[in-house]
Formats: C-alpha cells, structure tokens, sequence
C-alpha cells in the first residue's frame, strides 16, 4: 500500500500497524468508523483485508481528511471522509466497529509548538472518557471498539470503558524487549458483551537489538511504503 505523508508533520508509526495486526484476525464485516484518520494509514489498511466493509473515516484536520481522501484514491479503496470533530459530529447511522489510534499523550509531556502535531498526539484534544463514551453511542448492539492507548493509562482506561457501559473482551499488551514495561496496550472492548476478558501473548519488538520473527511478519503482512509530499 502506498501512503503520501506530509514531511514536516504527523506522520503514522508502527503503534498503527500493530493496531491493524490486532484487528486483522477478527472477522470484519459491515460498516467501520475510523477515528482520527491521519493520512489514512489503519482504515485503509482494515479496507485492503476486508473489502466488503462499509468504510468511513473522520478527522477533524483538513490537510489530514484531505491527505485520506487522496491515499484512499491511489490505492482504489473507497472510504468515506468525514471532516469533523469526532465528539461533535452528529452520526446518521450506528457502527459495527469502531476503530482509533488516538491521540494519547497525556497533558504532563512534552507538548509541540506545531498545532497540527499538539491535536495528532496529546490526549487533550480527544479525552479518552468522552471518547468512550461517544463511541458506545454510535455502536450498533454489540458492536466493537478496539483502539490503541499508553500502556500506563491502563487502569483509567478501564475506569473509562466501564464508565461508558463498555466490556473489554481481550487486551495485548506491546513492549520494546522482553526486560523493558509494556509501553503501548491495545484493547477490544464490546456493547452488550458477557465474555470473560482475555489477555494475550504479549508482542515483543526486538530481541538481540533485531526485530524478532512476529514483528516482522507484522510488517510484511501490512506491506506499506510511504511517500512525502
């Protein structure tokens, strides 16, 4: 898949891929919200898999939507794009899955000058809570959420999910080496779920200062390569 990214702004990382590698072995069917779409890359990517989906994809920067238009058409995938604040925006149909990897950096780190990186990364701008709870709104019955977060959020997440009538139903948590704390979580949680939550193997990114054999596998599977514009 190729990707146009802007140089000298938010550009996706692997935290998207691993999110696209969690999702990937669910059985995606019908209509899929992407929140905060960036250039495009995680709803694409599900799209390219899954191409029976009904795909739209928000984002509440014009550059960004406009960016996710123009990947959508080079890679002959159709996505519907929504310009608008996720929060505010007022949906005329409910979701079967909805999809991020939102901005997580919490209000006490460092904070860019750049405007358009501040609304990518800090958690801010979309707070996790009003988040939860606005997705739980436009999730059909037992629709899912599965998002990507900081791992040491984790315990809010869950006050979150819960607050907002969610059910986490499985959580893998992703760590740099196999001696480092987990630095990213991602999380399926569902509408209307009574299962048992499950956490998975971990994913362990290098081992012996290589990536290791599942991280690879990982990158082959989303095979993209990015272009600046």
């Amino acid at each position: 898949m190729i990707l146009k990214q802007y140089t000298n702004s938010y550009r996706y990382n692997s935290d998207t891929i691993f999110l696209y590698n969690f999702i990937a072995k669910y059985d995606i069917k019908g209509s899929v919200l992407d929140v905060g779409s960036g250039c495009g890359v995680l709803g694409l990517l599900v799209k390219r898999d899954f191409s029976d989906i009904n795909l739209s994809q928000i984002e509440i920067q014009e550059k960004y939507a406009k960016l996710s238009s123009n990947n959508a058409n080079i890679n002959n995938l159709n996505s519907k794009i929504i310009h608008d604040d996720f929060l505010c925006k007022t949906f005329e149909k409910k979701y079967d899955f909805v999809i991020s990897n939102p901005p997580f950096y919490h209000k006490g780190s460092l904070k860019s000058e750049n405007n358009s990186l501040l609304l990518s990364r800090h958690s801010d701008s979309l707070v996790f809570e009003e988040f939860a709870k606005k997705t739980y709104k436009i999730l059909k019955p037992k629709g899912s959420f599965i998002f990507c977060y900081d791992a040491k959020q984790v315990d809010f997440l869950f006050r979150d999910l819960l607050e907002a009538k969610f059910k986490v139903n499985e959580i893998q948590f992703i760590h740099v080496n196999s001696k480092k704390s987990a630095s990213l979580v991602i999380i399926h949680a569902r509408r209307e779920s009574k299962s048992l939550c499950k956490i998975l193997p971990p994913l362990i990114l290098y081992e012996n200062g290589e990536y290791t054999k599942s991280i690879k596998k990982i990158f082959i599977k989303a095979d993209t390569n990015s272009e600046d514009i």
